[in-house]
C-alpha cells in the first residue's frame, strides 16, 4: 500500500484525526520497572512505566542521532540511549550526554512527551499536533468509571485501516448475519428501518422497529476520546447484571492496523459481581471472542479501497455520517497546518460519495 504524504488530509484520515485522545495498549503490556516500543497514529513511541507505576509516554527518537530509545536501558526515572547513553528524562528532557559532560543538548527538552491517562485497564494519550499541544477535555466513558458497573477489557489488533473497524461497529445490521451464530445474536428481525438522533456528544444509529432483540443501536460519543456504546439483551442463564454492554474504542497503529478495545460490562455489585465475572470467564468469555474473530475475518478480508466501491442503502446512514464527519476533521486539520487537503492524483473518497439508496433523509 502507497504511504500518504504525511500532514496531508488523506495521511490524517488513513493514520487517525490529531488533536484528541485515543487509546494505544493495554496497561497491563508494560509492567512497573518496564517499557516496550508501540506504534501509534503512524508513528514510533515508547511507553516508559517507572516501578513506582507511573507511565510515560515519548517519541521513541533519540535527539542525538535518532536512534530507538526502545533499544536503551530502564534507568528507573530516565532512560539511556544505548548508542551513544544520552539519557532522556520521562518528560523528555535530556539530563545527561555522558560522552560529553556540559554538552549543550543537557537540560533541554527535545524529546516529545505526551499526555496520558490509564483507565479501565488501557492507556489513553494525547496526540495534539503543533498548534494543540495541551490535551483536550477528557470525559471517561460512564461505563469504566461507574463504582456499580463492572467492566472487563479484550483487546486484539487486526490487519485493516481503523475506520474499518469504527465502522462496523456502525452498522448494527451486521449482527443478524455476520453473528447469527452467536448466543446473543440470533433472535429478531432480519430486516429494519434505521434512523440517526443526534446527541449533545455524537449521534445514535438505531433501529426503529425493533429495541431489545438483538444489536438494535449503538451510540457514538465524541468526548475527547471518541468511543461507542451499545447493550445486547442477555438471557437469564448469563447470571445477574441486566444487559450486556460494550464500550469499543479503536487505536489507529498505522495506515493498515488497527488496535480494537472492547470493555465488556453490567451493572453488578457485592455478590452479583463476582457471580457474573465467574460466569463470563468460565463460559462467556470464548463466545465472544469467538463473535471478534468473525468480525476480523471479515474486517481483513476486505480490500483496501473497498469504501472506495460500494452501493450503498438505508442501513448505511451511520457508515456514511461517520465518514463525512472523520474526513472534514481531516480536512480540517490539514488545512491548518497548511497541508493540501489531498495528494494530487489522489481516488475520490466514499466519505465524498453520494446518499445511500433509499435514504432520503438521516431522521
Amino acid at each position: 500500500m502507497t504511504l500518504s504524504v504525511k500532514g496531508t488530509a488523506d495521511h490524517i484520515y488513513a493514520t487517525g484525526l490529531r488533536n484528541q485522545w485515543h487509546p494505544v495498549v493495554p496497561s497491563s503490556f508494560v509492567a512497573p520497572g518496564a517499557m516496550r516500543k508501540v506504534t501509534a497514529l503512524g508513528e514510533q513511541w515508547l511507553l516508559f512505566r517507572r516501578s513506582d507505576g507511573t507511565l510515560s509516554m515519548l517519541a521513541d527518537r533519540c535527539p542525538h542521532r535518532g536512534a530507538p530509545l526502545s533499544l536503551g536501558k530502564h534507568l528507573g526515572d530516565r532512560v539511556a540511549c544505548w548508542y551513544h547513553g544520552v539519557e532522556v528524562e520521562t518528560d523528555g528532557t535530556v539530563s545527561s550526554v555522558p560522552g560529553l559532560p556540559g554538552c549543550n543538548l543537557e537540560g533541554k527538552k527535545l524529546v516529545t512527551s505526551l499526555p496520558v491517562r490509564e483507565i479501565g485497564g488501557a492507556v489513553l494519550a494525547y496526540f495534539g499536533d503543533e498548534r494543540h499541544p495541551e490535551p483536550a477535555e477528557l470525559t471517561l466513558p460512564e461505563p469504566l468509571t461507574d463504582p456499580d458497573v463492572d467492566a472487563i477489557l479484550c483487546y486484539a489488533e487486526w490487519n485493516g485501516p481503523w475506520r474499518f473497524a469504527v465502522e462496523n461497529l456502525l452498522d448494527p445490521m451486521h449482527g443478524a448475519f455476520l453473528h447469527h451464530e452467536s448466543h446473543t445474536m440470533y433472535d429478531g428481525d432480519t430486516t429494519a428501518k434505521f434512523r440517526i438522533r443526534e446527541t449533545d456528544r455524537g449521534y445514535f444509529f438505531e433501529k426503529t422497529d425493533q429495541r431489545g432483540v438483538n444489536f438494535d443501536w449503538v451510540e457514538l460519543c465524541r468526548t475527547g476520546v471518541d468511543w461507542v456504546d451499545l447493550t445486547i439483551p442477555y438471557p437469564p442463564s448469563a447470571g445477574p447484571g441486566g444487559p450486556f454492554g460494550i464500550v469499543g474504542m479503536v487505536c489507529p497503529v498505522d495506515e493498515d492496523r488497527t488496535g480494537v478495545f472492547f470493555w465488556r460490562y453490567r451493572r453488578v455489585t457485592g455478590w452479583q459481581r463476582d457471580t457474573w465475572r465467574f460466569l463470563y470467564k468460565t463460559l462467556i468469555e470464548e463466545r465472544h471472542w469467538q463473535v471478534l474473530e468473525q468480525d476480523r475475518v471479515m474486517l481483513e478480508a476486505m480490500p483496501a479501497d473497498a469504501d472506495q466501491r460500494e452501493n450503498l442503502y438505508q442501513h448505511d446512514l451511520g457508515v456514511v455520517r461517520l465518514r463525512r464527519m472523520y474526513r472534514a476533521e481531516a480536512e480540517a486539520q490539514a488545512a491548518e497546518a497548511g497541508a493540501p487537503a489531498a495528494e494530487a492524483g489522489a481516488p475520490a473518497r466514499a466519505a465524498r460519495s453520494a446518499q445511500p439508496a433509499g435514504a432520503a433523509s438521516s431522521s
